[in-house]
């Protein structure tokens, strides 16, 4: 058993053992360990730096660094900008790029102002050295002189002649602790310092966010408002889907750079015209605006599409993420006290269009339609205008408020008329307003040519109620509809079609327009036709009409509740970039107390106005008794001699009657004139029959 157990250490037999054996000779296995060593440290390596851990701290150090860099760099720059004249040069460049010269001569003033001033301040300092030094003496001797007067006060009083120089040694020694304690203090503010000056410079950069793109988490790293360049604009538009523009892109040696403008800033966005290549409609884009905008990283409602005069030309405005959502400033009329207004010449400031620039609107001999959703600020919009021609004390107002809530009511004292109410009764009382405005506007055009007139406005708030009325007078002529024998509806056509030549204009609000509350002819009869947010294509094209819409007008891609004032626009009395048809406006907000603060200062540039609120019908006359009473015994008369002879008989009723009026009267009632010997007459036993069976009630009739 003991014979096959082997020792584990076996004693050398002599001297020879203790020599070591030669090493063995190295083999191709031993030959490419080093090689796997290394190839795995590389991996390794490689792993580390390729992470995701590495390559966040990597933007966490690069990002911070950049915040310090930023902010030393924007610190610098407002410091050399505070004490130098770089500012007011690079606004005059900026003026001078952009061709607005009138704004580069104010510049330039304000440069020669600035230099001038640290010219005067840099002479003052100069001259200021010897009095400084001056006063600087006297003040001491004076401390000095003080401080002596005051020890021998202290000894006197004390009988110690050690007090003279009592007060100065409390001064000596109040300097000696400040500099005991600026010593102590001294030193560490030194080594503090300059991390507080490091994080006040982090700080500006980390607010300015002067660090790249590419430093930013993840998460952050959002490309939503990012600036607009050629590239991204090509790129927008080769992935809209649509083939050819995709095809013609790619077979581009520019990459479709040749299609783009310039892009231009323009207000709170930039602008940029497309030229399509061969093959490819305007309409194909305008029809992929949401698109579009999803590509150019913004929302549909920050992209707007027209179409220039250029041929196969689409223009893209691009509003800066977020823009349009920040309010416009306060209208001139609440901030300027001083503003004045002219019917003829001048245009109202009604807000600010897309670049920034101030939209004015003129009002001269035009018919006026503002029409959209409830509740997007249609009055405001419409009441705005009317304030600012308020402040010509020349224009006389007669205004109808269908809604009849008080969005008016300052107008109390300021129009003639003012109707407030949305009942039928209301109706009625606008429409007889609305013919008087007809009847002003008849007898101006019978005056002799050359008369001048003072304007008179016209405005109904609310008109579909008035076109949707369901009364009907007591002459059967409904009051609302569409037809020739509606009295708004034909008072209103009479109106667009000659007031403005006599200076008689009518202005009209409405909202969610139809073919039945705002009838054809009624919307284009309108100079100035405006829109609000709308739901459909379809009521845009009744709003604007069909050129602005194929144009690009597109009221019914606002966002309603958070587009509330925008209003597209399509007006020959507001300037439109040429080639469009529209123009999109973003009108100021004037409210109810500021409004009555407007129309307090267009009261004190009147006389005194005596506001109605309901229409002078003037005495009750009844047409049938008149008309048989100027028939005589005569058994049929002409109609134009019964005009003249109701003419004769009372003026104020029926001076302005034509046939058409006469007619109406009688329609209906069985005495209609007829023909006898190839003329119109009227006969005597028909309305006197017409009379003898008329219920009491009825007896007595308001003139036309």
């Amino acid at each position: 058993m003991t014979d096959n157990v082997v020792p584990l250490f076996k004693a050398p037999l002599n001297t020879a053992d203790t020599i070591p054996a030669a090493a063995p000779a190295p083999t191709a296995h031993d030959a490419v360990r080093p090689v796997r060593v290394w190839r795995r440290t590389g991996r390794g390596l490689r792993a580390a730096v390729t992470s995701e851990q590495t390559r966040a701290a990597a933007r966490l150090v690069a990002r911070h660094g950049m915040y310090v860099i930023g902010g030393t760099r924007i610190t610098a720059k407002r410091t050399w900008d505070g004490r130098t004249a770089s500012r007011y040069e690079r606004m005059i460049r900026a003026a001078e790029a952009g061709g607005n010269f009138e704004e580069a001569k104010e510049w330039e003033d304000r440069l020669q102002r600035f230099r001038a001033g640290r010219h005067h301040r840099r002479m003052d300092l100069l001259r200021s050295a010897p009095d400084l030094a001056k006063s600087a003496l006297y003040g001491t001797g004076l401390t000095v002189g003080g401080l002596l007067l005051l020890g021998i006060v202290l000894a006197i009083a004390n009988k110690d002649i050690t007090w003279v120089v009592g007060p100065i040694g409390a001064v000596i020694e109040a300097i000696r602790w400040a500099v005991m304690v600026a010593t102590v203090v001294w030193g560490p503010a030194l080594t503090v310092g300059p991390w507080l000056a490091l994080l006040a410079l982090w700080g500006v950069g980390r607010r300015q966010q002067t660090a790249p793109q590419w430093t930013l988490p993840a998460q952050q790293r959002d490309t939503a408002g990012a600036p607009i360049t050629p590239s991204i604009v090509v790129t927008a538009l080769r992935d809209l889907g649509i083939a050819p523009l995709r095809g013609a892109i790619k077979e581009m040696g520019d990459a479709g750079a040749a299609m783009l403008s310039p892009i231009r800033i323009a207000g709170c966005g930039v602008e940029v015209d497309v030229t399509l290549p061969s093959g490819v409609s305007t309409e194909e884009v305008q029809k992929r605006r949401r698109k579009l905008a999803e590509n150019l990283a913004r929302h549909e409602h920050e992209v707007f599409i027209t179409i220039p005069t250029a041929a196969r030309t689409v223009r893209l405005w691009i509003a800066d993420s977020g823009a349009l959502d920040e309010p416009i400033g306060p209208s001139p009329l609440v901030t300027d006290e001083t503003a004045t207004a002219n019917y003829k010449t001048g245009k109202a400031p009604w807000g600010q269009d897309l670049r920034g620039d101030a939209a004015t609107l003129s009002l001269y001999q035009r018919m006026v339609l503002i029409t959209g959703l409830s509740n997007q600020g249609k009055t405001a919009a419409l009441r705005a205008l009317a304030l600012w021609l308020a402040l010509d004390k020349t224009v006389e107002f007669r205004i109808a408020d269908l809604k009849g809530v008080g969005d008016w009511g300052m107008f109390d004292g300021l129009a003639t008329t003012l109707i407030q109410g949305p009942t039928d009764e209301h109706v009625i009382e606008a429409t007889e307003m609305v013919e008087g405005l007809v009847a002003e506007m008849e007898r101006r055009i019978q005056a002799p040519p050359g008369t001048v007139f003072p304007p008179l406005v016209g405005i109904v708030d609310e008109a579909q109620v008035a076109f949707m009325c369901p009364a009907v007078g007591d002459d059967k002529r409904p009051y609302g509809g569409s037809k020739a024998t509606s009295r708004y509806f034909m008072a209103v056509r009479k109106i667009h079609n000659q007031g403005r030549a006599v200076d008689v204009v009518l202005w009209e609000g409405t909202q969610d327009p139809t073919d039945q509350n705002l009838p054809k002819l009624v919307r284009e009869g309108a100079h100035t036709r405006v829109s609000l947010v709308l739901g459909t294509e379809s009521q845009a094209r009744m709003a604007l009409g069909d050129k602005a819409v194929d144009g690009g007008a597109a009221p019914h891609l606002l966002r309603q509740g958070l587009d509330k004032g925008t209003v597209v626009v399509a007006s020959d009395g507001i300037a439109i970039p040429a080639g469009q048809a529209s123009i999109t406006v973003r009108t100021h907000y004037i409210d109810t107390e500021q409004a009555t603060e407007v129309a307090e200062r267009a009261k004190a540039l009147r006389d005194g106005v005596i506001t109605a609120h309901a229409i002078d019908h003037g005495p009750a006359v009844d047409p049938l008794a008149d008309i048989l009473s100027v028939l005589g015994e005569a058994p049929r008369v002409l109609t134009q001699d019964v005009l003249k002879r109701l003419a004769s008989l009372n003026e104020d009723a029926y001076g302005g009657w034509s046939f058409i009026d006469l007619k109406r009267v009688l329609d209906g009632t069985g005495a209609e004139p007829y023909k006898s010997d190839g003329r119109m007459v009227i006969g005597r036993e028909r309305i006197a029959r017409v009379l003898a069976n008329r219920p009491d009630e009825g007896s007595a009739s308001a003139a036309e």
